[in-house]
């Protein structure tokens, strides 16, 4: 990368928090585990300095870098970005001498700040190993990243909560259906103990589900109007819908909407694990928060589709789709990337990797020798999709930049405490877009 190139970075970079959307926790959490197997096992003589991007997988990794650690001799240091600040700690990290060996970008769009330190991957292990040449992220022939996890998200829903308002889960297959549900809880919320929604939190470690996962469905339904797959000036046909489904949440919630600002990623999970919200907006990654010691069964759960208005809705599916492609530091030592690359094999072919990745970290992995997930909002993303429902892309990474996003997250905001007008977000999603797209192209 030139001097100019990385100057350019610096200044974007200077301006966004992080390109990447994060989920769960905040804190910053480092391990590096020396340990003093038999390097041997895996061929290498380097180390593995791993910058993960999913702080509520902290623990799970570094648990098993420890385990790799020790049955290898090969040292593993797993550092985890608090959440919403992963590019700007990348930034600050690569520049380092000791830079990660091991990163992540969130698709073409992450790639095009970072590929000329992504080794080529082709033809290694790795890229054998997965299930379709789908997850593999390429600039022209060279494969510079692998995605990692699949993951899907919607509306987590206590079904003993809506049994309780009068409902079960086939009552809802659509906005409409939705709404009168929603609608008529909040009517008799005195009487019943609880509320529809639970707190949809702007705080910054909890706005990234309504600036990036709400408003990916708006951009879905429009790509597949238009026949796209990405564009440099979105034209929001769908910011109505958008406007309908967020109006929902915020009318019919735990909080008064003024409130929202305030409110965090933990707030809105802590609402619905006290039986204080029957929906809950997150992802496939919240059950292991939701399953644990003193939370609830499988009986209690499922994900429906999140619904705005728009498209066949009786056949809609969960949003499923994957912002996590690995990627190989080039510029690390021969020994360092040949260490790496044996540490990211063994995750996704081993017992031991598999079962952590499937089982302790929820994720659904496109490899060959994944292990079944017990997650059971995996499951019933598999469950529709094999019923012929259509799962919802993830479009979020062809979003021009985490910019774009805090302005779409900053009018959101605003609108909800009263302060601004819905015109204020459609000019932050669709002049904001064209503007920081243009941009994009600049720095590119």
């Amino acid at each position: 990368m030139n001097a100019k190139k990385i100057i350019a970075l610096l200044i974007a970079f200077a301006m966004a928090a992080a390109l990447l959307v994060g989920c769960g926790s905040t804190t910053t959490t480092t391990t590096d585990d020396s340990g003093s197997g038999d390097a041997a096992a895996t061929g290498a003589s380097g180390k593995v300095y791993y910058l993960n991007f999913k702080p509520e997988q902290d623990q799970q990794w570094q648990d098993l870098a420890a385990s790799y650690t020790e049955q290898t001799g090969v040292p593993v240091t797993v550092v985890t970005a608090a959440s919403g600040e992963y590019e700007t700690t990348l930034m600050s990290e690569m520049a380092k001498s000791d830079a990660p060996t091991l990163f992540q970008v969130n698709g073409p769009v992450g790639l095009a700040n970072w590929k000329d330190y992504c080794y080529d991957l082709s033809g290694s292990d790795l890229v054998n190993e997965l299930t379709s040449d789908t997850y593999a992220l390429k600039d022209g022939d060279a494969v510079l990243g692998v995605g990692y996890v699949i993951e899907s998200y919607g509306l987590i829903v206590n079904k003993t909560l809506l049994e309780q308002a009068g409902y079960t889960i086939e009552d809802i297959n659509s906005f409409e259906t939705l709404k009168a549900v929603a609608e008529d809880i909040t009517a008799r919320s005195d009487e019943l103990g609880f509320a529809a929604f639970s707190s949809a939190g702007m705080d910054g470690s909890s706005d990234w589900r309504y600036k990036t996962h709400l408003a990916n469905l708006p951009i879905y339904f429009e790509y597949q109007a238009d026949g796209i797959s990405s564009t440099d000036a979105i034209k929001g046909t769908y910011l109505d819908n958008y406007k309908n489904i967020f109006d929902l949440y915020i009318n019919n919630s735990t909080c008064d909407p003024t409130q929202l600002a305030g409110k965090t990623a933990d707030d809105s999970r802590n609402e619905f694990l006290a039986g204080e919200a029957v929906f809950y907006q997150n992802g496939s990654w919240e059950y292991v928060n939701l399953t644990g010691e003193n939370g609830f069964t499988d009986d209690d759960l499922a994900m429906i589709p999140i619904y705005i208005g728009v498209g066949d809705e009786a056949n809609q599916g969960l949003c499923t789709g994957t912002e996590n492609y690995w990627c190989v530091n080039s510029t690390a030592s021969e020994e360092d990337i040949q260490a790496t690359l044996d540490f990211m094999t063994w995750c996704v072919t081993s017992e031991e990797g598999t079962n952590a990745m499937a089982n302790e970290m929820g994720f659904v992995i496109p490899f060959k020798g994944a292990a079944e997930s017990t997650n059971l909002f995996v499951k019933q993303d598999q469950e529709m999709t094999a019923a012929g429902k259509v799962p919802v892309s993830w479009n979020f990474t062809t979003m021009p930049s985490e910019n774009w996003k805090n302005g779409v997250g900053s009018a959101l905001t605003a609108y909800a405490a009263g302060t601004g007008t819905w015109d204020d977000v459609v000019t932050a999603f669709v002049d904001g877009w064209a503007t920081e797209a243009a941009l994009s192209a600049t720095a590119g």
